[in-house]
């Protein structure tokens, strides 16, 4: 077989696939507007708060229901799908686990598997941006520092769900100097809040808009 080489400075993003964490009620799910002709995968009965907009769902309450999901979105006429949130349906997984493990420890386990192949299907599916949520768990180091990570059941995928993405963005609620409460997307990570940005193109605070975070890396 002859070998062709290639070049890194061609690689070019097509589509987007991003991770987003934030505490609970910080707007997680008022992303899902902003993103080009959206469809969500809703593992929770938290979409009002974009009942104004619209948007198709599809609701998910057992893998079987995830599975035929991914089946309808990948041939759809969507331009992005949302996943909201990612620490849900690692609720359901593991709830189901459980009836099925005689030792708890299996049951995480098997639920770890599963949510790393659900991650890298949904993140890999070709024509499409993709939007996954989930909680924020806060945790303290050897040394007693606060550090702020995407939740997940079980701190073995909570710790490398991070690396499955190459956008992974901290959704942050603070005030400004007017005392106005501002939603940001925090880009880059400051030592607590765990974030990155591999496309480069990015400030290290970016208004909460994905539509304009997508037009940004793909340009």
């Amino acid at each position: 077989m002859a070998i062709m080489l290639k070049r890194t400075s061609a690689v070019e993003p097509a589509y987007v696939k991003v991770l987003v964490y934030g505490a609970s009620g910080v707007g997680k799910t008022s992303l899902i507007p902003s993103l080009p002709n959206p469809v969500v995968l809703s593992a929770e009965a938290g979409l009002l708060s974009i009942r104004g907009s619209d948007i198709p769902y599809i609701e998910i309450s057992t893998m079987e229901e995830l599975r035929e999901a991914y089946d309808y979105v990948k041939d759809s006429e969507y331009e992005s799908v949302a996943i909201d949130s990612l620490s849900e349906i690692a609720e359901v997984i593991l709830s189901t686990e459980k009836k099925i493990a005689k030792d708890p420890r299996q049951a995480y386990g098997a639920m770890a598997d599963q949510i790393s192949d659900i991650v890298r299907a949904f993140r890999d599916l070709p024509g499409k941006h993709v939007y996954m949520s989930a909680k924020v768990e806060r945790t303290q180091d050897d040394q007693g520092r606060l550090l702020y990570n995407p939740s997940m059941p079980g701190n073995k995928i909570g710790q490398s769900l991070p690396y499955l993405f190459d956008e992974v963005f901290a959704l942050r609620a603070e005030t400004d100097q007017d005392g106005q409460l501002v939603r940001m997307l925090q880009t880059d990570t400051d030592g607590v809040w765990n974030a990155k940005d591999r496309s480069g193109k990015l400030d290290m605070w970016e208004p909460a808009d994905l539509g304009a975070i997508i037009r940004k890396v793909l340009a």
